[in-house]
């Protein structure tokens, strides 16, 4: 398979239910070279997987395995900052709690401002912990 018919199958693969999917290189039997496609998905997403996998690849067979899923509870908020509005994913369980900035909202600050991503990052997450301190998480 070539690479854009890989890239196309994973997109595919995301816009139909797939929570993630990821490839790696791969030694075959007869030393042939191969790519692994894992597809991580909800129950009921994996027959339009497998028939996404069979339609687009060149594979005879796939292998698949159940597995339980602990997840944190989460929101998103829209965040102001000096560089302008970004949204900020809080998630929490059992008095742990993460905050992480949301990519593409900062990438784009970033553009515009002409600074630094990881600069637009901080000062987005700062705001963020400060919803979650006031308790609106």
């Amino acid at each position: 398979m070539t690479a854009q018919a890989i890239a196309y199958t994973m997109e595919e693969l995301l816009k139909n239910g797939a929570l993630d999917v990821y490839t790696q290189a791969i030694s075959m039997k007869k030393s042939r070279t191969g790519t692994l496609i894992t597809v991580i998905c909800p129950c009921d997403r994996q027959t339009i997987c497998e028939q996404i996998l069979f339609q687009e690849t060149s594979t005879l067979g796939i292998r698949y395995r159940l597995q339980e899923r602990k997840i944190l509870y989460r929101e998103i908020h829209e965040v102001e900052t000096e560089y302008g509005k970004a949204r900020v994913k809080i998630a929490w369980r059992d008095g742990f709690c993460t905050i992480q900035p949301e990519y593409e909202d900062c990438a784009k600050l970033a553009r515009s401002h002409n600074i630094p991503l990881i600069r637009v990052q901080e000062v987005v997450k700062l705001a963020g912990a400060l919803i979650n301190r006031r308790g609106n998480s």
